[in-house]
């Protein structure tokens, strides 16, 4: 504490209220800063009251104090008496409730510093977070329902479609379809009755962008779909929420009830002549029904399921009438257009994409959330500018784009603009705004298989290519993550993959093939090495990996049971379990890049295990111990066997014959044994005393080291032959005189 903040006549302290904050105690913190604010005499001065989602739920609860915009993250129910006692009462900022940035440890104090929001372009998200979106009183402040009134008072319907065209609008729900010419075709049908919808069936596993709207700023979708009406004619309209948003529903549906009491809804709206009455539709949680026709089939109470197009919604729609759907995000866009014009929203975005898309921003990055960028963005400044990067010092593998009907891009793409036209020749599609970022602990074929599943189950089975062809498609990939794939699976996958996408009836059918048809035009090498090597580099695929750290110790060393014996008191037999496998403990306790700690499943919860660090403590504990020894072979063998070099390749080898009872005798050029090791290593990183103390431990195995015998023109293998020597390893690294 200490900082002070410019306190005002009057604040307003906005507690986060969204569904990941609510989740984290953000209602209890709302009611203890009221009951303080109250115990200090505060009251006249301060309003507590809850907004929706900002967007950086990595650092929720988000408290913010307006006017001066002080942002407080990870605030927890402890924290609320010292917002009021030390900010409020005496204008000291609670500087350890401050964000500070995971790469840089720099402090923001205000909303706009946090580096998060620097590179955005907040449009549809502008007022999310800084308004209560239960207080109609709180949109109308900010300008909300301006627009309508412009739209019904001022402009013709055809006079808004040709606003929506100009502004290069494009559905944000998955298909990117010019919005306005969308409403053109409705609007041109003649009949009696017509329909608009608001799709809020978001489904994709990760994404959020239409919950959190809903949730933060009803209004603005309200305000949306009313002007969409009023283009296209519709009289009647509804909201299909699905029924996993119980938050977003009762903040509709209290939104509807204030708007109509303002004469929002309902006859003669401003005086208009435009009348409209909105209904709010659970869905049930079926992804096929994020679907125009299959949403229209469930708003009809029948079971949801795709029908052929034409003809489209715009000509028989709901219950047969022409009918637009439009998501979320679309219509939240529409009241800024109106407001704006259409000028202003096309100044955002490239020349195809137009405007701003919000991206939920997950997975393997430091600063998850929802993200308002413009169109045209670089993925690379999506996730390591806005995202923060990738945590814990591993490297980016892949971004996912377009939920679990998109595809993987991988890092030689992180500079594709963010547009649909680029993600579209990539492979992958924008979709509805889902960004799940990967890194190297990330299996691209077991990725295929996870979106492949949920899209299999996801299925309604009207048509055979999806119904059967994603259930063969799952069927290979599952069989190669178990390592039980071919070659021939591999072009198999192709064709299944394009006869499914060409042949299904809905978009859920034609897209569900995209993670497989993507990872295996970018990451075909993963694929290969699960077949060819039974071999899961990321050490995910459970059939392929032990464990994750000895799977990916090059050396194999079974790490699990080292620990346990570790844990036991049993450091001899742990050392044994590391010489099993690798007769240098030490050296590799020093030196090793360790990249099973890299893959430690502990690393995803805090630190990874030290496997390093407790390597080089074991062989120094024992090494040194007198009680330590090993054993020669009681298996002795008469042919005596030559090693050509005395690197850790040919010092490996010659222990472990050793150990089967094989005479061996390493030759070696340098005047030194341990080739690299001793020679091409800093003394600091590898001290000679520890170096020539495991080489020691060879010896007395029973091997032989010659130092300065070289094999070369005066020394040939041949030689060797004649001196009895049946058998010869010539160890890599070893001078091409010898070899």
């Amino acid at each position: 504490m200490g900082t002070q903040a410019n306190t005002p006549q009057r604040q307003t302290v906005y507690v986060c209220q969204g569904t990941g904050c609510s989740s984290s105690r953000s209602p209890e913190i709302t009611a203890l800063l009221r009951e303080e604010v109250e115990r200090q005499g505060l009251a006249g001065g301060v309003k507590i009251a809850f907004a929706g989602c900002h967007g950086f739920c990595e650092n929720g609860p988000i408290v913010i104090v307006e006017p001066e915009g002080v942002f407080y993250t990870r605030v927890t129910v402890d924290d609320a008496r010292d917002i009021v006692r030390s900010h409020l009462a005496k204008g000291q900022i609670v500087e350890r409730l401050l964000y500070r940035d995971p790469a840089t440890g720099a402090v923001a104090v205000h909303y706009p510093e946090v580096a998060f929001y620097a590179k955005q372009k907040r449009n549809v998200l502008q007022h999310c977070g800084h308004i209560n979106p239960e207080e109609i009183d709180d949109y109308l402040a900010v300008g909300g329902y301006a627009a309508l009134r412009k739209a019904l008072t001022q402009m013709t319907p055809a006079d808004v479609i040709a606003e929506m065209k100009r502004s290069g609008l494009r559905g944000r729900g998955g298909a990117g379809f010019p919005t306005g010419l969308k409403w053109e075709f409705c609007n041109r049908e003649v009949a009696d009755q017509k329909y608009m919808i608001c799709n809020g069936d978001e489904g994709d596993p990760g994404a959020f962008m239409d919950r959190s709207v809903l949730e933060a700023n009803p209004h603005s979708v309200i305000e949306g779909i009313l002007i969409a009406a009023y283009a296209i004619g519709a009289s009647e309209g509804y909201f299909y929420i699905r029924a996993e948003y119980p938050l977003a529903i009762r903040r509709i549906n209290i939104a509807l009830q204030q708007a109509a009491e303002r004469g929002m809804t309902g006859e003669n709206v401003f005086g208009s002549g435009f009348f409209f009455t909105p209904h709010v539709k659970k869905g049930a949680g079926a992804f096929v029904c994020g679907e125009e026709t299959a949403l229209i089939a469930s708003i009809e109470g029948r079971r949801g399921m795709p029908r052929p197009r034409p003809p489209f919604p715009a000509q028989k729609g709901l219950w047969g009438k022409p009918t637009t759907i439009n998501n979320v995000e679309t219509l939240a866009n529409v009241p800024l257009i109106i407001d704006r014009g259409a000028e202003w929203f096309a100044g955002f975005g490239t020349e195809k994409s137009k405007g701003t898309k919000v991206f939920a921003l997950t997975g393997r990055v430091r600063n998850t959330g929802l993200v308002e960028v413009p169109m045209g963005i670089s993925l690379h400044d999506v996730i390591f500018d806005i995202g923060g990067g990738i945590p814990n010092g591993r490297e980016f593998k892949a971004a996912q784009t377009g939920g679990p009907s998109g595809g993987c891009l991988p890092a030689k793409l992180l500079d594709l603009p963010m547009d649909y036209e680029s993600l579209t020749q990539a492979g992958s599609i924008m979709g509805s705004g889902g960004l799940v970022v990967m890194d190297e602990t990330t299996c691209m074929v077991d990725v295929a298989r996870f979106f492949l599943s949920f899209t299999q189950a996801e299925s309604c089975g009207k048509c055979v290519p999806c119904r059967v062809g994603t259930k063969q498609i799952l069927d290979i990939l599952e069989k190669i993550t178990q390592g039980k794939g071919r070659m021939e699976d591999l072009a198999l996958l192709d064709e299944l993959a394009r006869g499914v996408n060409v042949s299904s009836l809905c978009a859920l059918g034609q897209t569900a093939p995209n993670p497989v048809m993507s990872s295996l035009r970018h990451f075909r090498h993963e694929y290969e090495q699960h077949i060819l090597e039974k071999r899961c580099e990321a050490a995910v695929c459970e059939a392929l990996v032990d464990s994750p750290c000895q799977h990916t110790c090059p050396a194999g060393v079974d790490v699990p049971r080292q620990l346990r014996l570790m844990m036991e008191g049993k450091p001899f037999e742990a050392l044994a379990v590391v010489r099993d496998s690798n007769p240098f403990p030490a050296v590799i306790g020093r030196v090793c890049d360790h990249p099973c700690e890299r893959r430690c499943r502990r690393g995803k919860l805090d630190s990874p295990v030290s496997i390093r660090g407790i390597r080089r403590y074991l062989a120094d504990l024992v090494e040194q111990d007198p009680r330590w020894s090993e054993a020669p072979s009681e298996v002795r063998h008469e042919e005596k066997v030559a090693v050509v070099g005395s690197g850790p390749a040919g010092l490996s080898a010659a222990y472990y014959l050793a150990r089967m009872g094989y005479p061996v005798t390493v030759f070696e050029a340098l005047p030194v044994a341990g080739g690299m090791m001793a020679v091409g290593i800093p003394d600091y990183r590898l001290p000679p005393h520890v170096l020539q103390r495991e080489i020691a431990a060879i010896t007395r195995l029973g091997v032989e080291i010659r130092t300065n015998s070289p094999i070369g023109p005066d020394r040939t293998l041949d030689d060797l032959r004649k001196e009895g020597y049946r058998a010869f390893f010539v160890a890599v690294g070893a001078h091409r005189s010898q070899s």
